[in-house]
């Protein structure tokens, strides 16, 4: 869990401030990208309403994967992008261990 926190702690506020910026940026092209915004916003009111303790976001981790095809990047995107799902596949990890 505290691995959970340290990674919650460390990609939280930089995914806030990213994931609504790559929605707009790339939304059009990259529709699935919306579904990862509607899932962020999700799974972060739920982290924050947990607050210590462990947020339950199985089934938001779970379609996340699908939606992202495992966190895998497109090649037309920015380096925003990818640090999003860099940063989601850690939270992921985290949370799973």
């Amino acid at each position: 869990m505290s691995g959970f926190n340290d990674v919650k702690e460390k990609n939280l506020e930089i995914l806030e401030q990213y994931v609504p910026i790559v929605a707009r940026v790339h939304g059009g092209t990259h529709p699935e990208f919306l579904e990862v915004r509607k899932l962020f916003d999700l799974m972060n009111a739920k982290i924050k309403e947990a607050g210590t303790e462990k947020p339950k976001i199985d089934d938001e981790f779970k379609r996340l994967r699908e939606v992202t095809n495992n966190y895998r990047v497109p090649s037309d995107t920015c380096e925003s992008y990818e640090a999003v799902y860099k940063m989601l596949a850690e939270l992921d990890e985290a949370y799973q261990s």
